[in-house]
């Protein structure tokens, strides 16, 4: 893409949205950012639509008063949970509204989608672990399809675990270890045995813009991580060193929660097709992060965590 082109983004007050619109900023992309809320720190844009995609014609609305050349569709409701009431809701919002969008940007015929995926997709034949990872590998499975029968230009990133500065949920476990840490408070966490591939937010924006930048990748589904698996006691464990502090983190002070996900990103056929590759080091992501949030945390009781009852990588 070159500056000028018109972006729209969906999810824009999300952690990867808000850095993504950003990112687009900063190069010249005239953006139209789409989120249900105000973001918590406002970004200069040049226009922001509060807007729920679930309200009837907002997906219309969404693509035909902007025309844009490229739709970044990340808005989900994006959650762990096992629990059963959370299926009907992340059907509506996670898939729903993609197939919608597929149907609208179909029609139009000149615009590019690229869909965030996630790194708890199944592979089959196993079932996904979760009603977002449902959501998330059935609205790949429809942009296939979509691509397949009607030729629609639609892409799928599949970022895995992402960490990095600003993340707006703190009940996240790189964000929530680090803040609780610089409040002089222990960070009470589960066994930590779970093996992850961690990628840096700006790895995961450069993934995105390149993914929409490359013609050979309508109809892939496209993995963005290391290629590279790190416990998370080995993440808290480099934040403690990092930090300097006395403090450690209470191991096992919440349950594993069940059928999680230990898959390694599959890099190679992204850096085939669209020639990204990531550029942050765990190391490097992590000092960046830890640095960020050292600028502006304020010591003094810690909140709870976004609400959450376990910190979740």
């Amino acid at each position: 893409m070159v500056a000028g082109t018109r972006a729209r983004v969906t999810g824009a007050n999300g952690f990867i949205g808000s850095a993504l619109v950003r990112r687009l900023i900063a190069g010249g992309y005239e953006v139209v950012a789409t989120s249900r809320h105000q973001p918590a720190t406002p970004i200069r844009t040049e226009r922001w639509v509060l807007e729920d995609l679930l309200h009837p014609g907002a997906v219309h609305r969404l693509v035909q008063e902007v025309r844009p050349d490229v739709v970044f569709h990340l808005a989900a409701i994006v959650s762990g949970t096992r629990a059963m009431e959370s299926v009907t809701p992340m059907l509506r919002t996670n898939l729903l509204t993609t197939i919608d969008l597929l149907e609208v940007l179909t029609e139009l015929g000149d615009t590019r989608l690229v869909l965030l995926g996630s790194g708890d997709e199944p592979t089959p034949p196993d079932a996904p672990c979760s009603p977002y990872a449902a959501t998330k590998w059935a609205a790949g499975g429809y942009a296939r399809m979509f691509h397949r029968l009607y030729g629609t230009w639609v892409a799928t990133v599949r970022p895995f675990m992402v960490y990095g500065p600003d993340q707006p949920d703190a009940s996240k476990l790189v964000a929530h270890t680090i803040t609780s840490l610089l409040r002089g408070k222990q960070p009470l966490l589960a066994s930590g045995r779970r093996r992850c591939d961690w990628v840096y937010i700006d790895d995961v924006v450069e993934a995105l813009i390149a993914v929409a930048d490359t013609p050979a990748c309508a109809g892939h589904v496209l993995q963005v991580g290391t290629g590279q698996l790190h416990t998370v006691r080995e993440v808290v464990d480099a934040i403690v060193a990092l930090l300097g502090t006395e403090l450690r983190p209470s191991w096992g002070a919440h349950p594993d929660r069940a059928d999680e996900t230990e898959a390694v990103a599959e890099i190679e056929e992204t850096r085939r097709i669209c020639g990204w590759v990531p550029k942050v080091d765990l190391e490097t992501g992590l000092r960046r992060t830890v640095d960020w949030y050292r600028d502006r945390v304020d010591e003094g009781p810690a909140k709870a965590p976004g609400q959450a009852t376990t910190p979740r990588p």
